[in-house]
Parts: C-alpha cells; structure tokens; sequence
C-alpha cells in the first residue's frame, strides 16, 4: 500500500495530467484536501521538479492565481490500441504527447492462438527500441475487443493466456512493468469523457465505428460498465430480420448492417454489379485499406461511396434513437476508427433519430464528431493508467484488483 502523502502527490499528478493547468485552490479541490496540505505538496513536487510554474489565471477579481502543470517528460505511458486486424503500439508523456512513431501491426485475433505472445513480444521490443528508461515508465494500458474481465485480468474472447496465468500477468512477467486492460470500447469513452468531446459531461453515449459497432456510456459522470463489466455491446442489438450471421452468432444484429467490414463488403458488391464509382481494388483481406478508400471516395463526393455511408449511418440512427429513449444522453459522440468519415455520418443519422425518437427526448441529446478520432483508444488506455495512478502500488505482478474508474 501506498502510504497517504505519496497517495495525496499521486493525486496532484493525475489531477495536473488530466486537467493540464490548475491553481493550488483548483488542485484543493479536485483532490479533496485541505489547501495547505495541498500547497505543501505542491512545494515539494516543485522543489524535485516533478511539476512546473506555467504563468497565472484569468483574475476574477484580486490576485491572480498561480497555475502549475507536469513537466512533460515526468513520465510516461505505454498505451496499446487494439482491434481484431491491427494492434497500435505507442508511449505518451504526461502532456499526452506521442514519443517516437506509433507502431503499426497486423495482429490478427480470431483463429490465432499465438496472439497473445505476438503481442507481449511487440509490446517489449518496442518498449526497449524506444530508448525510454523502463523505470520512467509508469505502466501499460491495452485496450482491446471482447468481453473483458478487469478484476481477473482476462479476455473472454481473445488472446487466451497460458495456463497458471491470466493474460495480464503473462505480459507483466516478459516486460516487467504494470500492466491494465480493458474493453476497446470503454477506453474510447474514457477518452472522450477525460480528455475529448465528452469533458465535463455527465451522461453520454460514445459510438465506436470499427470492424464492430461498440459503445462506452458515461451515465452520471462515470463510465457504466453493468453488473460484471459487460455492458454497452450496442452491435448486438438484435435489429433486423435479415437472417444475417453476426460474429456473436446471433443472426440480425445491429453488427450485421453497420460495421465497416459490412461497408467494404457492401461497396465490393457494388462494385461487381457495376455501380458507377471511383472506387477500384476494394477487398476484404485488406479491409483497413479498402475502407480508407472508401472514406476518401465519400468525402470527394463519389455517390456510391456517400450512399454506403448514408445507409449504415441511418442505422447506427435507430440504435442510437434506442439509447435516446432508455438513457436520455446529453450527448451521443461518434468516435473510433470510423469518425474520419466526418460529417457524412451526421446527416443519416440525425434522419433516423428525427424519425424513431420522441422529439421531447431527442432534442437536448446533440450529436457530435469525436476530437480525438481514431488515437481516441490509444489516449484511452494512456488514461486508464492514469485514472489508477493513485490507487495502486504499481510495481509489477501487484495489480491483479483493479477499482473501476471514478
């Protein structure tokens, strides 16, 4: 355990990380100590250089406050962003700045047993390449596909550790540092509610366009995760009478009309039945690709490109129009992979809920691009590190229980 004045530094820190600059009497506050004891803290962070004088506040009347921020190279995080094609690898300071590229991989995840180790090895090498000191490193977080167990450190879809080990501690026991993960879909929404579109918000739904459909929900301003971590799997809202096979194994499902897999299969088709489009060289083994092609397609206004885009927004619409009527959201962000298609997505969706939501409910839920885009997973797990970094004693192999971020 952590004794109280390095738990009350760390919580200075995590404040400073998230909010970036903030006055003694701000950081008073968000930590919920007393403001000498928080003065004092500062003092000593100063005095070792852990935290910088940035300039002063805009007064509100009397002497302008003094604002303090991280030194940028403090530390860093190492943050992993995964779908079920390609994992990203990168490290973030603590002005959430990438150090170095990001590492790109093709990491498939079904039907690969190996994956895991593939992954651990990546993680390694590129922690070691990146000329980072390991002990300047505060932790891992992964983000990842799948029904994830926190508390026992485990996948229940993907990536199946070795036996005697959780996936967790097979990764920690190869690069000797703190590792957390959670779902790919969750560290989207804790990205946007801590550092994106969603700051400051207390109840929105955050839509991750990718090979799925996912969904992070911030209800009264904390992430809400259900009963045992599992809640938000918008993509398997059973929608349609298509008869269509979603990879969950249900038939109908929202996945099946939605995804950007659907998109790519939808436009190769077109393609075959000689649809008028600039679109040339589409395939499913390189969906990433086809799907860039697409996006750039849409936004150059090619008209099938737009109407692929405008038929699986329209319904993405209905199950957003179902999140409206259960949850009452102030907001509904659209993030993830699929945000950069931009505001193609607005208009079909926004159709679908004119026409689905009760206008009494609809109206104060506005609908908004992501910020962050598609490094939104990876600033994500950054956070998931932070949101923990006064909670735990982060040495490796200890942080097998994880407290759900406040």
């Amino acid at each position: 355990m952590l004794d109280k004045q390095t738990a009350y530094k760390r919580r200075i820190i995590k404040a400073l990380y998230f909010e970036r600059n903030l006055s003694s009497s701000d950081l008073s506050v968000l930590t919920q100590k007393s403001l000498p004891l928080t003065i004092k803290l500062l003092n000593e962070l100063l005095e070792k250089k852990k935290v910088i004088e940035t300039g002063y506040a805009v007064s509100t009347g009397g002497r302008r406050p003094q604002v303090y921020a991280l030194r940028p190279d403090l530390m860093y995080v190492v943050t992993v962003a995964m779908d079920q094609l390609i994992t990203r690898i990168a490290i973030v300071n603590m002005a959430n700045e990438f150090e170095g590229d990001i590492l790109r991989i093709q990491l498939p995840l079904a039907n690969n047993p190996g994956a895991l180790e593939q992954l651990t090895q990546h993680i390694n090498q590129y922690i070691s390449k990146s000329g980072i000191s390991r002990s300047k490193i505060v932790g891992i977080g992964i983000g990842m596909p799948g029904f994830i167990d926190v508390n026992k450190g485990l996948n229940q879809s993907f990536l199946k550790p070795k036996a005697g080990h959780t996936l967790v501690s097979q990764i920690e026991s190869v690069v000797n540092l703190p590792v957390l993960i959670d779902n790919d879909s969750s560290l989207i929404a804790l990205a946007e509610f801590r550092l994106g579109s969603a700051r400051h918000k207390k109840n929105v739904m955050v839509i991750n366009i990718g090979w799925g459909v996912g969904l992070g929900m911030v209800v009264n301003g904390k992430l809400f995760r259900g009963a045992n971590g599992f809640a938000g799997e918008f993509s398997h809202i059973p929608l349609f009478t298509n008869n269509k096979l979603c990879s969950c194994g249900k038939t109908g499902c929202l996945e099946t009309e939605t995804s950007l897999l659907v998109i790519v299969e939808k436009a190769i088709r077109g393609l075959k039945e000689h649809r008028a489009s600039i679109l040339k060289h589409l395939s499913v083994e390189k969906a990433e690709e086809s799907f860039k092609s697409i996006i750039d397609a849409a936004l150059k206004g090619d008209k099938f490109a737009v109407e692929l885009f405008s038929e699986a927004g329209y319904n993405i619409g209905r199950g957003v129009a179902i999140l409206i009527h259960l949850l009452n959201p102030e907001m509904i962000v659209l993030s993830g992979r699929g945000s950069a298609a931009g505001k193609i997505w607005m208009a079909p969706i926004q159709q679908a809920i004119n026409e689905h939501c009760i206008p009494k409910i609809s109206d104060s839920a506005t609908v908004q691009i992501s910020s962050l885009g598609y490094e939104a997973e990876l600033i994500g797990a950054a956070a998931l590190v932070m949101e923990h970094y006064d909670l735990l004693d982060f040495t490796p192999h200890k942080n097998k229980k994880l407290k759900q971020p406040a």
